[in-house]
């Protein structure tokens, strides 16, 4: 009797369980996924010295490899996030990350810089999913209070990964050749796709999609979707993001760069100093999405601060004092608080601001629309280099890209608030 009495208390203890605390573990999956995804991507900033040298590459040719790992997700976040609404993240983000994996470890063989570039393509195919997916998982398993906070530790996990390869791809690529790089990379993207398809599961108070199509016709379909891009609070998602990610992208690809051959510095302490950086950036994105979840003026708010942070610090950039080597490393280690950590709020902002039952096609659209920026830029801040010489006019056309968004979302902003 009292043996059945205890097994009564158990099996009552454990039905009592909070299910909700395996947020946590979604959360951490979620954000290990995203840093394994985008291992090898994320380090390709501070592989630009050793793959000039190894395939003979200009900047601009250099900033077309992170263009190429960009390119189908125009098109792809759409998709991604379609698919989101209708079946499980679960399944899209678990064999979107695979696909990554194997077009990395099918990279390594790779000949040269043209096959290099078709590599990174389908790398892209499969990134489309992990994004999206990643914050959608983390967005319906926590509640408006701590979103913030979930979102930006979710989102730590790009600089995270970034700060990862850039300590350990350059000394893979120094020892064993650029080839290397990409098995590694490959192999990290397998393991995040394991553990996510393993672990995620949805949260249980949301019903699994019937994985069936939507019953209204296509071009309603469209027509409703096209309605966002009027939204205001879209206007501003879009012109933020896309000069925020303008800058992140410009700090990825040529930071390392700059130091070198501006300031003097050895390539591999460079590399450290990106690394601090990105680590910068995973401590914003933390730190940035936890305040927006207690500023009384909401999310945006923050974003405008970062852009307003960011165009300081290029500003600094674009005079002699950019030259110096502890004032620019100071600035980039700037940089990476908030010009990585702006993405945390921005996100969750989004979610947030998305209509009822369209959030995965809501993020979906916001990062494709970022992703133009992601695909022009780093080609187009190489070229400039290329040609000036310089890297102060990059640095001053990213400024001014988020002056220009800066001004026109806080005047929108300020009368959303009177």
């Amino acid at each position: 009797m009292v043996r059945m009495t205890h097994r009564a208390a158990r099996q009552q203890g454990s039905a009592s369980r909070d299910p909700w605390r395996y947020r946590w573990t979604v959360l951490a999956v979620a954000t290990f996924t995203q840093a394994a995804s985008g291992f090898f991507v994320g380090g390709l900033g501070a592989l630009g010295v050793h793959l000039q040298r190894a395939l003979g590459l200009s900047t601009a040719q250099l900033g077309l490899l992170v263009s190429a790992a960009q390119f189908v997700p125009l098109a792809g976040l759409l998709v991604a996030g379609e698919l989101l609404d209708r079946y499980s993240e679960r399944w899209v983000v678990g064999v979107g990350a695979g696909v990554v994996a194997v077009a990395l470890c099918a990279g390594s063989l790779a000949p040269g810089y043209a096959t290099l570039l078709v590599a990174l393509l389908l790398v892209g195919v499969g990134y489309s999913t992990v994004q999206p997916g990643g914050s959608k998982s983390v967005a319906s398993w926590f509640s408006t209070s701590q979103r913030g906070f979930a979102m930006g530790v979710r989102q730590a996990g790009l600089p995270l990964g970034a700060a990862l390869a850039s300590a350990v791809l350059p000394f893979v690529a120094e020892e064993f050749g650029w080839r290397a790089t990409l098995l590694t990379g490959g192999c990290v993207a397998l393991l995040g796709a394991g553990l996510f398809m393993g672990c995620y599961r949805r949260p249980p108070a949301v019903p699994a999609p019937a994985d069936k199509g939507p019953s209204d016709p296509l071009a309603a379909q469209l027509r409703a979707r096209l309605r966002m891009l009027r939204e205001p609070a879209m206007v501003k998602i879009m012109l933020s993001g896309t000069s925020l990610i303008s800058v992140q992208y410009g700090v990825s690809i040529l930071t390392v760069l700059h130091l070198h051959r501006t300031s003097s510095v050895g390539a591999g302490a460079a590399a450290l100093i990106l690394v601090a950086s990105q680590g910068a950036g995973v401590a914003g994105r933390i730190c940035l999405a936890a305040w927006s979840d207690r500023s009384r003026y909401g999310r945006y708010v923050v974003v405008l601060v970062c852009m307003a942070a960011v165009i300081a610090a290029l500003s600094v950039l674009t005079t002699p004092a950019g030259r110096s080597p502890a004032v620019a490393s100071a600035v980039f280690i700037w940089l990476g608080f908030f010009g990585f950590g702006w993405y945390g709020p921005w996100v969750a902002y989004v979610t947030e601001t998305a209509p009822q039952g369209k959030t995965g096609f809501a993020l979906g659209l916001a990062m494709s629309v970022n992703q133009i920026a992601i695909v022009t830029m780093p080609p187009v801040l190489g070229l400039l280099v290329d040609l000036t010489t310089s890297f102060t006019p990059a640095w001053a056309l990213l400024c001014l890209l988020t002056t220009v968004a800066l001004t026109i979302t806080a005047h929108t902003e300020r009368r959303r608030v009177r």
